[in-house]
Order: structure tokens, then C-alpha cells, then sequence
């Protein structure tokens, strides 16, 4: 991806080496309540990478959605030797300019989000952010959440390598950013209520895979722009398919169980991005009415 020399977005905000707290802000008692689409509302800003729910709750110690969360003061600037973020920072403003591009043919405009980088876990306004949930959008603040340490993990673990594999991760969260100006979040949240746990984990289903469409339709826009080189589409497709529900679950217990996926197999993922990157148009990313996915 020839991203060096790119436009970089301001919108990123650097917490990292803030102490692995709250960034500034206070959590309200409570806890995190997770039923329906509760694991939509709060766990769809976080599982991007399919992590196991209760792997992910031991994470999340006090704090509920919403509860007096106060804004971080701005940090220091990324210093320019500083790769991972200065990548960030140019993947996140090619999203700004191709969203902005979308909602401005379409008579609106688009509100941009802001990138926190954290180390290990920080405040939000869905609750307590940690490195364990993988890279995660909050609606509650339009924010994407993410602990760079995490593209160790996207090699390693996941086996899937390279520059474009790891804007996948960015495309796909801020793709949860659009569904959330478009409404389609609480669109979800009002469909969802009275759901049993394996209708609920359906629907999180086609919100992950449209995700994945619209991070497809960044693809060809970007692509258009002459920024990808040879091999990136192949990476992109890499992670989707590293990352599938089916694929995970066989190498974490050995075997496979459907009604618990709640991002989609890894065909499922590879399809969608595949759907959004040929079409460019977020008309071909309708996964809610579509009848076999």
C-alpha cells in the first residue's frame, strides 16, 4: 500500500503512556450488562476479531455504557519516526476522503470520527476499552478504539500479514462509524430487542458483514486512487478469511458451532469485502435483506 506521502488525518488522539486508565475520565458502578443486543451495542464496537465473550468481559472490570464518562484532555503530537501511528493516521484521513466523497454525492455530509490510540485499556463511552477486544468502534463517543500492539497479533496469531491487511482493520471499524450515521445501529438495537441469544447473534451477523462491505468500498476507492500495489487485495482477503467465526472456533475447541457466530464465516467475510471492493456503492451492502449470506 503506498500510503507514505499520504494526506494525515488530525482526527487521532494518542493516550498512549497515559497510565492504562481511564484516560482522565471516571467510569459510573454498575457493571456491564450483556443480554440480546447488549453483546450488539457494546461487544459489536469490540469484536471485530472474534474474540470469545467471556475471554473479553474478564477484561471489562466496572464501568457501564454511558455512565459519566468525561472527555480526556488532547496529548503530546505523534512524534514523525513513529511508523505505526503516522500509518494510522493517513489510513484513517483516505476513509475521510472517501466517506466524504460518498455522503456529498448524496446531498449530506459526513462527520468524520476520531482514532484513539491506547495501550492496554482506556475510558470510553461504552465502557472500559482493552487491548483484548481488538481494535473496536464506540458509538456512544464515535470513536474508534485501537492498541497498535494488535498488528503483532494480526501476523502472528491471525497469519495475516502486510500494510493493507492492517487498514482492513481501520476500514472495517469505521465502517461501523457509517452504519451508525446511518442509523442502522439503532435500527439494530430496536430489531434486536426480545431476540433469543442465537437470533441476536444472527443479527450481529449481517452488522459485521456489512461492516466488512463498506471497508470493501473503501477498498475501491482507494484503489482508484492508485495507493494499493500488487499482493494488497490478496492480504485484505487473508485477514477477512483468518478472522472468520468457523476458522476460529475450529482452532480455539476443535469444532464449529453456527449459532454462535457473531461476525460470519470466513467465506461470509471475504464475500461481503469482496461485494463492497467490486461495486464501490454501499447500495450493494445491504446484508439485512439479503437471503443467503
Amino acid at each position: 500500500m503506498l500510503w507514505r506521502g499520504g494526506r494525515r488525518s488530525d482526527n487521532v488522539e494518542d493516550r498512549r503512556g497515559a497510565g492504562g486508565g481511564f484516560g482522565g475520565g471516571r467510569m459510573g458502578g454498575g457493571g456491564v450488562k450483556v443480554g440480546g443486543l447488549g453483546i450488539v451495542v457494546i461487544l459489536l464496537v469490540g469484536w471485530f476479531f472474534g474474540v470469545d465473550p467471556s475471554a473479553l468481559l474478564s477484561q471489562i472490570e466496572g464501568g457501564s455504557v454511558g455512565s459519566g464518562y468525561e472527555q480526556p484532555a488532547n496529548t503530546t503530537p505523534i512524534p514523525e519516526d513513529d511508523e505505526g501511528a503516522q500509518f494510522v493516521r493517513v489510513v484513517l484521513a483516505d476513509t475521510e476522503d472517501t466517506w466524504s466523497a460518498i455522503f456529498k454525492a448524496e446531498g449530506a455530509t459526513y462527520q468524520a470520527p476520531r482514532l484513539v490510540l491506547f495501550s492496554g485499556r482506556t475510558g470510553t463511552a461504552c465502557g472500559t476499552g482493552a487491548a483484548a477486544m481488538g481494535p473496536f468502534y464506540c458509538p456512544g463517543d464515535s470513536k474508534v478504539y485501537i492498541d497498535l500492539s494488535f498488528y503483532d497479533e494480526l501476523k502472528q496469531r491471525f497469519q495475516a500479514p502486510g500494510d493493507f491487511a492492517q487498514a482492513y482493520v481501520i476500514a472495517h471499524e469505521v465502517g461501523h462509524h457509517v452504519q451508525h450515521l446511518l442509523g442502522i445501529t439503532d435500527k439494530v438495537d430496536q430489531a434486536s430487542r426480545g431476540l433469543s441469544e442465537s437470533e441476536a447473534n444472527a443479527l450481529s451477523v449481517r452488522v459485521e458483514l456489512q461492516a466488512d462491505c463498506f471497508a470493501g468500498v473503501w477498498a475501491y476507492h482507494a484503489k482508484q486512487r492508485n495507493i494499493l500495489e500488487a499482493g494488497d487485495e490478496e492480504e485484505a482477503l487473508n485477514a477477512a478469511t483468518a478472522i472468520g467465526d468457523d476458522k476460529l472456533q475450529e482452532q480455539g475447541q476443535g469444532y464449529v458451532v453456527p449459532d454462535s457466530f457473531t461476525h460470519g464465516s470466513s467465506a461470509q467475510r471475504v464475500r461481503w469485502f469482496r461485494q463492497g471492493m467490486q461495486n464501490g456503492d454501499i447500495t450493494a451492502c445491504d446484508t439485512f435483506s439479503a437471503k443467503s449470506l
